[in-house]
This record gives structure tokens, C-alpha cells and sequence, in this order.
């Protein structure tokens, strides 16, 4: 299986030079790596203690961050390299300032893992959440490069967990610790012998909870909510906005505030959705000149910016459960509002669990976002009750961070 795997590779990585000239995102997924093995050899020696951070994407990255940080004040003496499989997680964390380098991760064939594990030679190896690589993994346990996963999860319709999925397996002996989740990632490893497993939860609860100990103030939000109640609808699709829009124009009041802020933030796309808004709209980057508070919808046109706006949030809605998967809806909540979410949610546990404590609502259509919008609009104790319930899931489930560090300190402190 693992000739075919490798064949597979190759194959692959001809057809995606191909479709690289005609999407944007594989032009960047190509060309950001070519040069990843000299920027690696600018940055490290093999007298460099490191540790390595691998994360698939974004979201991914969120979750190792409280421990990447708690690494780089910790250990002044090692150097952290993180990297990235997907460019829309490279492009926005290339500048990560508690990184000593973040770069692509080079794609999965033999030839790339020796060269990558011959610049890079780090004491332990951290990958996020998932992306298990054979290729990669089979090399750094030939290595006696310590390995672990943090915030791990598992489902049983992944390949490990089938007949045919065998070799697939083998590569989960590369890693010396699991660190996953919930009990049920816990219970699927223990079904296939693995026992070097600890339930540690999601740092992603750490995350959250630290920015609402940061300085959350944006003055341009401040003056454009102007005390008002406000929805804040973040990480938007087109089917979302379809939805909010068509509330916006019919059934919202003029004491009412809007902010969205796109998953797409291209150009044609913000132009398009602020034109089909009759209300009073205004773009984030046009609104320095203007009086803020005589408009009553605000489209957030830049990125980074998402995670402090929700402190202005009296309800939030998060986009993506009309299509693929909602976006991080942990956000908003650890700022006390209420959630509204589409349908699209039941791979997301913690979604999952708010919909269960009643503090996200869950939408299929139009007219059930407008019940349920105004409901929101017109109760304020039931904004504040709901918001209470996912304030208080946030602060149940902190503490993964610590769980981690005192493994990797243990660790680290015996490679000194």
C-alpha cells in the first residue's frame, strides 16, 4: 500500500501544477512551497534545539496556539518552527510573531521528508488536532524524533478504524502520546491497541478565553453599534448572507445594528452584498471619514479583526452550516451572547453541546431565522440567559493547555 500511496502522491502533485493556473489557491498551495528548503536552511542549524508545530489550516492553528505561545515563553533557549499544509493558514499566520519561522509544509513524498528532517531536526514534533502523513510519520519514528498529537479527534468512519485501512494504522505507531479530545476518540484508539492515550479536552477553550483578558476596544465598532442592540454575523457564506440580507431589508428596525464580516472578503463579492442592502450600509475600510452611527449595517472588508468584534456582539450568528461546516462558533461564545447557526453542525462537538444546552439555535430557512431573530431583538433577558449558558461552557472546559505543557515540560526537561 504504501508504493500505491507514494504513486499516488506523484500523481497528484502533477495535476495540481496543472489546475494551478487556473485557481488562485493552488497557485499559492504550489508556489509557497518551492522554496521552503532554502528558507529552512536560512533559518536553522542543526545545533538549533527546535519545536515543530504542524497544523492543516487556520483553525488548526488555533487550537496549538496557546501552547505554541506558552512554548515560546517557556523555552527561551528552543526555537519554534510552525508550519502549514493549507496557503488560506499560511497566508493569514506567515507573520506569527511567536514563530521563529512558519513556512508550508513540504507535500508527503520520501525524497521531500529526508530533506525536510535533514534541515529540521527537532526534539519533539507536535501535530494539531490531525494530518497524519505516512511518509512523514514513518521517517520521524525511524528518526527517535518524539512525536505527539494534541486536540485530537477521531470518528469511526476514518480509515484507521476499517479493514482495508491497516497500513493507515502503522503510522499511528509514530506517535508517542495522543492527547484527543473526548472519551470517544479516547475508546476508537484503545478499539485498534492503542493505550498511550489522554482525554486533555480542547485548547481551543484556553484560546477563546485569553482574548476576552485582552483589550478587545475598536473604536470604529463602538461608534457604528452606538448602544444599540447588534447582531454580528461572522464568517458569512453566500446562502447565509441570502438569509440576513432578506431580514435586513424586510424585518429589521431602524434601533437594530448589523455587522457582518464574509468568510470571502474578494473585492466583486463585498461590492455584490453591499449593494443588494437597502438599509444604510457602510464597508469597514471606507468607514474612518464618515459619522458612524447614521448607518445600520457595517461590512467588516478586512481579516483579524473577527474574534474583538464579537465583544460587540448582543447575538451572533456564524456562518458555514449551509454549506461544508460551520466556523468557530466558540468565539462569540466565550463573549456571554447567544448563537444562531444553520444545519450543517453535527461534526462540530462543541456545536453540538450549545445546541444541547440551549444556547445556539439552529436554522433551516428564512422564515425561522426571522422568528428567531426577533425573538432575540425583543427579549433581552433571553439574550442574556442564553448568553450566560455559553459564556459558562467556556469556562467549564478550560485547562487543555496545562494538561499539555506539563507533558511537553517533562519532556523538554529531559532532553536538557
Amino acid at each position: 500500500m504504501y508504493f500505491l500511496y507514494n504513486i499516488t502522491v506523484y500523481i497528484a502533485i502533477f495535476f495540481l501544477k496543472i489546475v494551478a493556473f487556473f485557481n488562485k489557491k493552488i497557485r499559492l498551495f504550489i508556489k509557497g512551497r518551492k522554496d521552503v528548503f532554502e528558507t529552512l536552511k536560512e533559518n536553522f542549524n542543526h545545533n538549533d534545539n527546535i519545536i515543530w508545530f504542524h497544523c492543516a489550516s487556520l483553525g488548526e492553528f488555533e487550537q496549538g496556539r496557546p501552547i505554541i505561545e506558552k512554548c515560546k515563553k517557556e523555552y527561551k533557549e528552543y526555537k519554534i518552527l510552525v508550519t502549514f499544509f493549507s496557503p488560506s493558514g499560511f497566508e493569514i499566520r506567515k507573520n506569527y510573531d511567536s514563530a521563529d519561522l512558519v513556512t508550508y509544509l513540504p507535500l508527503d513524498t520520501k525524497r521531500n521528508v529526508r530533506k525536510f528532517l535533514e534541515l529540521v531536526t527537532p526534539k519533539i514534533a507536535i501535530f494539531i488536532k490531525y494530518e497524519f502523513w505516512p511518509n512523514l510519520l514513518k521517517q520521524l519514528k525511524n528518526n527517535g524524533i518524539k512525536t505527539i498529537l494534541i486536540s485530537g479527534i477521531f470518528r469511526k468512519d476514518q480509515s484507521f478504524f476499517k479493514k482495508y485501512g491497516s497500513w493507515m494504522k502503522r503510522s499511528l505507531n509514530s506517535f508517542d502520546h495522543f492527547f484527543v479530545q473526548n472519551r470517544s476518540s479516547e475508546t476508537l484508539l484503545n478499539s485498534i491497541g492503542f493505550t498511550n492515550v489522554t482525554i486533555s479536552g480542547d485548547t481551543r477553550f484556553d484560546r477563546v478565553f485569553e482574548i476576552t483578558e485582552q483589550n478587545n476596544k475598536l473604536e470604529i465598532i463602538q461608534k457604528f453599534v452606538d448602544n444599540k442592540v447588534t447582531l454580528i454575523a461572522g464568517s458569512t457564506w453566500p446562502k447565509d448572507e441570502d438569509l440576513l440580507v432578506r431580514f435586513i431589508n424586510s424585518e429589521s428596525e431602524a434601533t437594530q445594528k448589523f455587522i457582518i464580516a464574509p468568510h470571502n472578503i474578494d473585492q466583486n463579492d463585498i461590492s455584490k452584498l453591499k449593494k443588494s442592502i437597502s438599509k444604510e450600509v457602510i464597508l469597514f475600510s471606507e468607514s474612518n471619514s464618515k459619522i458612524l452611527n447614521n448607518y445600520q449595517v457595517l461590512i467588516i472588508d478586512t481579516i483579524g479583526l473577527l474574534s474583538k468584534i464579537y465583544n460587540y456582539a448582543d447575538l451572533a450568528y456564524v456562518g458555514g452550516g449551509f454549506g461544508s461546516g460551520i466556523h468557530n462558533i466558540l468565539e462569540p461564545a466565550t463573549f456571554a451572547v447567544p448563537i444562531i447557526i444553520g444545519p450543517n453542525y453535527h461534526k462540530f462537538k462543541e456545536a453540538n453541546d450549545l445546541v444541547k444546552l440551549g444556547a445556539c439555535k439552529v436554522i433551516t430557512n428564512n422564515s425561522e431565522l426571522n422568528t428567531t431573530l426577533n425573538e432575540f431583538f425583543e427579549n433581552p433577558d433571553n439574550r442574556k440567559s442564553k448568553g450566560k449558558l455559553s459564556r459558562n461552557y467556556i469556562l467549564n472546559n478550560v485547562g487543555s493547555t496545562n494538561i499539555l505543557f506539563d507533558y511537553l515540560d517533562k519532556t523538554i526537561s529531559k532532553n536538557k
